[in-house]
């Protein structure tokens, strides 16, 4: 039986996932990914909604009310060691895409606020990357919009790289409660691509109280839904792991914490 939390993708066809807030039964987050072939092309308005479109793979270009944006994308696989190139629209907007490849665009959306806000177009040389964990939880990160950039009212949009054999989102940490400085509510989804794309992966999401514990085994392009709990990752032996996560809440503050039960793992290592 698949696990509510899993959406799987559309093997075929330009649409491959398409997440609604009222389709995951939470208030925030809305993700979808679509492929497009050379010269396809892809409308939308974002009504009240804020936009992250984030060029997966390929090139696109992107017009907004009128204005172009040409040129966006360069990489021909998420698993390149290549940063993103995206660009953030604000509400009321209507967004052209043409693909000047094949190309596979991700579209991460939330609730906005009064505030005027201008289109911004990222650089992805400039785009914030590190290195989280050791040894065999080790994995690459790359902030594509983090919560210290003022673009956007409440997106926050971040792709991560887990070597085969590795976790990752772990130790198991959660962000379902408004409690800052400590902790703050944030829903989210993760969108999975596997290399070589025949293979799986694995992501738990639980509660301390297990009112909430289900184990989903990814393929590729699945999406896993985060409402409320931990959400750890492994990726098995042969098969790296590559996942978008677009989070959103109330606040756009990323404040987590971590499972008390495997915090123990992150104390320094004895002499």
């Amino acid at each position: 039986m698949v696990s509510p939390l899993l959406v799987k993708a559309a093997p075929t066809g330009q649409e491959i996932v398409n997440i609604t807030p009222e389709k995951a039964g939470w208030t925030h987050v809305g993700f979808r990914a679509i492929r497009l072939l050379a010269d396809g092309t892809q409308s939308l308005d974002t009504g009240t909604r804020e936009l992250c479109l984030v060029v997966l793979t390929g090139t696109v270009d992107v017009t907004v009310n009128g204005i172009p944006y040409v040129g966006l994308g360069q990489r021909r696989s998420v698993f390149e060691s290549v940063p993103p190139a995206a660009i953030y629209v604000p509400p009321h907007q209507s967004v052209h895409i043409r693909a000047s490849t094949s190309a596979e665009v991700a579209l991460c959306t939330a609730p906005c606020d009064d505030s005027v806000r201008g289109v911004k177009v990222f650089d992805p040389q400039t785009m914030r990357r590190s290195v989280r964990g050791q040894g065999a939880n080790t994995r690459y990160v790359c902030d594509i919009l983090p919560h210290d950039d003022p673009a956007a009212a409440h997106l926050l949009v971040v792709e991560v790289l887990t070597p085969a054999g590795h976790s990752s989102s772990y130790p198991p940490h959660k962000h379902d409660l408004e409690q800052p400085p400590t902790e703050t509510q944030l829903e989210e989804t993760y969108y999975h691509r596997l290399n070589p794309p025949q293979g799986f992966a694995f992501q738990r999401v639980y509660t301390d109280d297990r009112s909430l514990d289900e184990a989903c085994a990814v393929e590729n392009h699945d999406v896993v839904m985060v409402p409320r709990g931990y959400h750890p990752v492994v990726a098995p032996h042969g098969y790296d792991l590559y996942y978008l996560n677009v989070m959103a809440g109330p606040n756009r503050f990323w404040v987590f914490k971590n499972d008390p039960a495997h915090e123990w793992m992150l104390a320094p290592a004895r002499a």
